[in-house]
């Protein structure tokens, strides 16, 4: 920057109207000396403090840590013969995305290398529009009821009197809902603990319809294969990454990107005829459930490429908003009671967080030009409010049509009684966890073993007021997976308990022994009700 006695020619400092200002880290008071009173006509001071305590915005209640880019979804294989969406109507076509990776139970700042799912949400910049994936690095949920996803959220979180990590509460939780076991397994599998996001294979959870002009439609999962190949830290791998450089992840994100080692994925359909949908033993709208590909084989016909980091990190990644209902023609939504439980959450927490124009915000903002003369006004609108065209439909001021509809979908012509229905664990949701144990899990050396490891890891810590109760609950639970692995379990665990405890007495033992040894040094000697809070941390899970 070219200066002349402290003074640029190029564009100054000012305040937020623009005024310049002329010594930035000045304050103006009475008198040349630091006692002296500051004047509250100080415009500069007044705006620097006023906006930095308005900085922060509320952060997400779920998938807080994350990191961002830039890329592009390009078409490799021709799957018009089962959507009609446009960005998928050419191979060779490329569609601008923008993309946000995240843990998922964590705050801002926490390390991104713990135990936890990734989640992985997609922007598409389509010609009809924003389509949004919401993905995550496991293929299924911990739940399938709706209504369960508040309980499910606060029982992975913070203890609300303690504000510390309660796995009491959260192995309580599952043992109450078990549809969960499938996520459990691979939630204490190696793939839990990700390398980085490059090198995770990445799952759509929820089944969505492709859809064509004339009514057709087909069920899809999406699946995405990643080209880094799939690489897992254990367990203490993790922890120490986590302890050395919690922002690991985002690093290496980053750093590839600026290094041109641009990260890809392919893109794969499965495709799930709805007649054979109909009487299939698995129910398709059920999260907590995978579907062979034996049966319903991945069909490629796409390819992501990321090549571009964020200007501003804020701006871009922290303000960027992901909905399942950002959707475009030729891709729609599922009865899946997870997918539509979604639809309504994402939108309504970025209108908390952003506020009612989330969507008019530069990283958040269709690329063609949307037309919507009946959402206006609201706080921060920054896109011209569409002037003076006037705000209700159908009017005689303005020339607008609507697109041509597609023919309704039969499936969507529903004939019903109204129902507080709420889904019943049986004995089929232990066959897909059992499968992962006994074949999956089998065929990878060690991983078995680091399976147990894990859970007794995690699981050792409960203890204290119905903490033996809790614990034989999760034995019983993985025992109906296979009976060998909840015994496997609950011997590592109690043994790691007897272990923490043994450790811990020997530890607080000598710590009495040290402590009353320089009580006496000092003539004095210290008392049981000091000496009693050294135990007063094991019952806080």
């Amino acid at each position: 920057m070219a200066q002349s006695n402290g003074v640029t020619s190029e564009p100054a400092i000012t305040t937020m109207n623009g005024a310049p200002v002329l010594k930035p880290a000045s304050t103006q008071r009475i008198g040349n000396q630091l006692r002296a009173t500051l004047l509250l006509q100080d415009i500069n001071l007044l705006e620097l403090i006023q906006h930095i305590t308005h900085e922060r915005i509320p952060e997400r209640v779920v998938h807080a840590r994350g990191t961002s880019a830039h890329g592009y979804f390009e078409v490799t294989d021709d799957i018009s013969d089962v959507t009609s969406a446009a960005f998928l109507n050419r191979v060779g076509k490329q569609t601008d995305l923008f993309c946000r990776f995240s843990t998922v139970a964590g705050r801002a700042e926490s390390a991104e290398t713990v135990r936890d799912t990734r989640g992985f949400a997609f922007k598409m910049f389509t010609e009809e529009g924003n389509l949004d994936w919401l993905f995550l690095s496991t293929p299924v949920f911990p739940i399938r009821d709706g209504a369960k996803f508040p309980s499910f959220t606060h029982a992975t979180k913070k203890n609300p009197r303690s504000g510390l990590p309660d796995h009491k509460a959260f192995w309580d939780y599952f043992t109450h809902n078990q549809e969960g076991i499938h996520f459990l397994m691979f939630l204490f599998s190696d793939r839990a603990t990700p390398i980085d996001f490059q090198h995770a294979d990445i799952f759509s959870i929820n089944t969505y319809k492709f859809t064509k002009s004339d009514g057709s439609f087909t069920y899809v999962k999406i699946h995405l294969k990643t080209s880094q190949g799939v690489k897992n830290f254990t367990q203490d791998e993790a922890n120490q990454k986590a302890g050395v450089d919690p922002d690991f992840q985002t690093r290496s994100l980053y750093e590839d990107i600026e290094n041109q080692k641009y990260p890809t994925w392919d893109v794969f359909a499965q495709i799930i005829d709805p007649v054979k949908a109909e009487s299939y033993h698995i129910n398709i709208f059920d999260a907590t459930k995978t579907f062979p590909f034996s049966e319903f084989p991945l069909r490629k016909f796409g390819k992501i490429t990321l090549n571009r980091n964020v200007d501003n990190f804020f701006a871009e990644q922290e303000q960027s908003a992901f909905s399942p209902t950002n959707l475009v023609p030729g891709w729609a939504l599922t009865p899946d009671p997870i997918i539509q439980t979604r639809a309504l959450a994402y939108a309504d927490t970025q209108r908390y967080r952003l506020g009612a124009n989330f969507v008019q915000l530069p990283v958040n903002a269709p690329h063609n030009k949307p037309f919507t003369p009946l959402m206006r006004d609201g706080a921060a609108t920054i896109n011209g409010n569409l002037g003076g065209t006037e705000n209700y439909f159908p009017s005689s001021f303005y020339n607008v049509g609507v697109a041509a509809q597609y023919a309704q979908p039969d499936e969507e012509q529903f004939q019903g009684t109204v129902v507080n229905f709420e889904s019943q664990v049986v004995d089929a949701d232990y066959v897909q966890p059992r499968i992962f144990w006994e074949k999956t899990l089998a065929k990878e050396p060690g991983q078995q073993d680091n399976f147990i490891s894990n859970v007794a890891g995690h699981l050792s810590s409960v203890t204290g007021y119905k903490g033996l109760q809790v614990r034989q609950a999760v034995y019983a639970m993985f025992g109906k997976v296979n009976s060998d692995l909840g015994k496997r379990i609950e011997t590592s665990t109690e043994a790691l308990i007897t272990q923490n405890e043994t450790g811990t007495v020997t530890k607080d033992l000598n710590n009495i022994k040290i402590s009353k040894q320089n009580g006496v040094k000092n003539g004095i000697l210290n008392g049981n009700s000091h000496n009693s809070g050294m135990f007063a941390h094991k019952n806080w899970n």
